[in-house]
């Protein structure tokens, strides 16, 4: 089997999408501003949420949304070099993340792969509200993200598509 046989519809759906590619040659710059850290669920449309296109924002996910230190060298980067001057910080309902307890969900995991799980640290949220403000404040107090930049803490409701601010 070639490594490209098991991604051969996504391959497919591609060369479509070239076929009426309309960012070449675009700068990379977020034209909106915007710089949006949310988790990897796929309920999450990040740039339809807000009503913005490909192009407009710096899209950085992983899961629960979280601030990491990889998230803030690229907040870094998109305020100093792409034009971000707002970064939305975006947990959701029905996160994974915050269901379970860091020993209840690598035990799911050990379970589901046979192997052991305890060893690898998850990050998973016991209070989504004190997470956003905590997450909003690692990037408020970042000495390289200019006081400039407006940082903003949301829940977004994966049933009704609503952004809550909550920092």
């Amino acid at each position: 089997m070639s490594s490209a046989e098991p991604f051969a519809d996504l391959l497919a759906a591609n060369a479509r999408y070239a076929e009426d590619f309309s960012l070449a040659g675009f700068d990379g710059v977020a034209r909106a501003g915007v710089a949006v850290v949310t988790c990897m669920d796929s309920r999450i449309d990040p740039l339809g949420m807000i009503g913005l296109a490909p192009g407009d924002a710096k899209i950085l996910r992983n899961p629960g949304g979280r601030v990491t230190d990889q998230v803030l060298v690229a907040l870094v980067l998109g305020t100093s070099l792409l034009s971000v001057d707002r970064v939305l910080v975006v947990h959701h309902t029905r996160c994974a993340m915050a269901s379970r307890s860091e020993e209840e969900l690598q035990a799911e995991i050990g379970r589901l792969q046979g192997q052991d799980a305890t060893w690898m640290s998850l990050g998973v949220i016991t209070d989504q509200v004190r997470s956003i403000r905590a997450e909003v404040a690692k990037v408020r107090s970042h000495p390289l993200i200019p006081d400039t930049v407006a940082a903003g803490g949301f829940l977004y409701d994966v049933d009704t598509g609503l952004l809550e601010p909550v920092e």
